[in-house]
């Protein structure tokens, strides 16, 4: 596996090795030995996530102000602008996001610890993503910051308006959404 860095230091990019022929292809998804040693940090998974979303479905921007959930994801089936924003105050990367496009091509994976938001926008026909949670999904504590909030300015690559869960469509800002220490 192949660890690169990204631009808020805590968010990792996965390649797994990847072993391919005319019959198909092989790879080791999770290892949790050699994820704790690329990423330095001792994890225990406890959640396994699978959707499915349609063109230009927008998840996010989620995360848990109480039982916050470190997550692994990667896509299966399709492809996604995926995002990860900074909501740790005392961060030096606080308001800050990190956003690339994974596939089930590329096979790449994305490690979001806690203390972020985190989205997506499905860019293909349709999209499976998996996501392997550190802690259980709590919804009185799942909160959603606005996809679209000017003081984070991320750049989606979408025309036209996304579709939005009701949920998402409330979404706070984030100078009033309430943030990690």
């Amino acid at each position: 596996m192949k660890v690169i860095a990204t631009a808020i230091p805590d968010v990792l990019i996965i390649e797994p090795k990847v072993f391919g022929d005319e019959r198909g292809f092989f790879f080791e998804s999770f290892n949790q030995a050699k994820f704790e040693a690329a990423t330095g940090r001792q994890v225990n998974f406890v959640q396994d996530n699978h959707s499915r979303s349609v063109r230009n479905v927008l998840r996010g921007l989620h995360y848990q102000i109480q039982q916050p959930q470190g997550k692994l994801v990667r896509v299966v089936q399709g492809a996604v602008f995926d995002v990860v924003v900074d909501l740790r105050k005392s961060s030096p990367t606080f308001g800050q996001h990190v956003a690339l496009e994974l596939s089930a091509e590329d096979k790449r994976m994305l490690w979001v610890p806690e203390g972020f938001a985190h989205g997506f926008l499905v860019l293909s026909d349709t999209a499976e993503f998996l996501y392997k949670t550190t802690d259980y999904w709590a919804p009185e504590f799942e909160r959603s910051i606005a996809w679209n909030d000017p003081a984070i300015g991320i750049q989606w690559p979408i025309q036209g308006e996304p579709t939005l869960s009701a949920k998402d469509q409330q979404a706070k800002s984030l100078t009033i959404a309430e943030h990690f220490v």
